[in-house]
């Protein structure tokens, strides 16, 4: 016999929509809820992660490739090509010039193209074939052709990486990543230093050849075995990318993360105009260029990293120790980078996690200039090199400062980067051999330009937070229930 089926009443009828009401507005309904949203969020983050971790290998052969002159030096560069003067200085100084012309350029053509999966490792090809073409010069100008054009393809790596990290993350998990990038600079000079003291001591003559032309030869085909590699692994844009390695559902979650980071989309939401826009928006904004010259001054600081396996060579050892004592300041420098990084992450703090470490190579540089002592000397180098752990947060400072829209980001990230190179150029003729072995006035410089970068971030710091509080005031007056952006300080 069959059973009539009970009817809902409509008590039970009105329970059933308000559940369904309840389900539709919960934001995270199209991930399957809140729990599931977590799981695919945290395998986003792997995946991205995994992939995002060859630009750290890329940057150690970018800088590898960028400061082996000053590891050739010691093996008869300057002698091979009839160096004199300052003609070493200008061949080093020579590579910034092309990189600062090139780096706005780039991150605006990347921004529009959308494809760092093929233009990041297309330069980076081009870069390690001009790498290898350094080798084979016989004189000043074909050095000085090659390392400006180095510069030029150079340009296009570090600003495109910062701008494609903070595409996929939010700024709460870019400190980190920042960390991890900038850690392949930091280890390049510690291992650089190591493999360049390996070609140097065997390869002496081989097929002819002076050993640091090798050392060009080698790392060069290094960089272009890398960027062939690299195409197929770097992801492009959460808008651009496809490919079966990322689902639609993790797609749409990525494009979400970053609409909740700041409040508004990455695109639609920000961009007004031609994207082009986004240079004057950059250009007309005080914050960008102020946090450009405190950029440039601590990069003038840093300027002994070209010069450091000279500055090991004054400790009075063969140059094969000399390199090998290169490795463990930076190799420190790095691992506590990420460190402060993380932590910086998770309070949300950015000055003070830039700021200590400054003071801890202020007081490397003032041990440095005040004895010859062999052990204090080499103690003074771990601390100089504890300005990179602070330098890393600076870069992520930046572009935490100028999130929305894209292009805009995309040009002030480049911009702020182009700019400080500046301090590089200058700092190549900071460490003249005239003021070795002690370097007094070199460090003194150092400690000057230092003290300034720490000054005026400090203002920008304090105007950040009068902005932070003007935006706490203006969410009372319209009665909002939730916080809207704050500025990272």
């Amino acid at each position: 016999m069959a059973t009539k089926s009970r009817s809902s009443s409509p008590i039970e009828k009105a329970d059933d929509v308000e559940a369904i009401n309840i389900v539709s507005d919960d934001p995270d309904a199209e991930f399957g809820g809140t729990e599931a949203r977590k799981k695919l969020e945290r395998r986003l983050l792997w995946k991205l992660d995994a992939r995002m971790f060859i630009l750290v290998i890329i940057y150690i052969l970018n800088y590898i490739d960028r400061n082996n002159a000053a590891a050739a030096r010691l093996r008869g560069f300057e002698s091979d090509l009839h160096l004199e003067g300052q003609q070493f200085a200008t061949l080093l100084s020579i590579l910034y010039v092309g990189y600062i012309i090139m780096q706005i350029p780039s991150n605006m053509i990347l921004n529009h193209m959308g494809k760092p999966s093929l233009q990041l490792p297309l330069c980076m090809i081009i870069w390690g074939v001009l790498s290898i073409l350094t080798g084979i010069t016989k004189n000043f100008v074909g050095a000085l052709l090659t390392r400006f054009f180095l510069g030029f393809m150079e340009a296009a790596f570090f600003p495109g990486s910062l701008f494609l990290i903070s595409k996929w993350y939010k700024r709460s998990e870019t400190g980190a990543r920042t960390a991890l990038l900038y850690g392949g600079n930091i280890i390049s000079n510690a291992f650089g230093a190591l493999i360049a003291s390996g070609i140097l001591d065997r390869m002496q003559g081989k097929l002819g050849q002076s050993a640091w032309r090798w050392l060009f030869f080698i790392e060069g085909s290094l960089t272009v075995f890398c960027a062939i590699c690299a195409i197929f692994l770097l992801p492009d844009f959460p808008t651009t990318t496809r490919g079966r390695w990322l689902s639609d559902i993790e797609r749409r979650l990525a494009m979400r993360r970053m609409e909740e980071d700041v409040g508004v989309g990455d695109e639609k939401e920000t961009e007004a105009g031609r994207k082009g826009s986004g240079l004057w928006m950059a250009m007309t904004d005080w914050k960008v260029w102020w946090m450009a010259f405190a950029m440039l001054s601590q990069v003038v600081a840093l300027s002994f990293n070209a010069f450091f396996p000279t500055l090991t060579a004054t400790l009075g050892f063969d140059t094969t120790v000399s390199l090998l004592l290169c490795a463990p300041p930076f190799v420190t420098a790095a691992i506590l980078g990420y460190v402060n990084s993380r932590h910086s992450d998770k309070t949300g703090e950015r000055f003070w996690h830039m700021t200590v470490p400054y003071l801890t190579g202020i007081v490397g540089f003032i041990i440095a200039m005040s004895t010859m002592n062999t052990a204090a000397r080499y103690v003074s180098l771990f601390l100089m090199a504890q300005q990179y752990v602070g330098f890393i947060v600076l870069y992520t400072w930046t572009s935490n400062t100028f999130p929305r829209p894209p292009s805009k980001r995309a040009v002030a990230v480049a911009f702020v980067n182009a700019w400080s190179q500046i301090g590089n150029v200058a700092g190549s003729y900071t460490w003249s051999s005239s003021w070795g072995p002690t370097y007094r006035y070199s460090y003194a410089i150092c400690i000057a330009t230092t003290g300034l970068a720490i000054i005026m971030l400090y203002i920008l710091k304090l105007h950040l937070l009068s902005l932070n509080r003007k935006f706490e005031k203006e969410e009372e007056a319209r009665g909002a229930t939730e916080k809207g952006f704050r500025y990272l300080v």
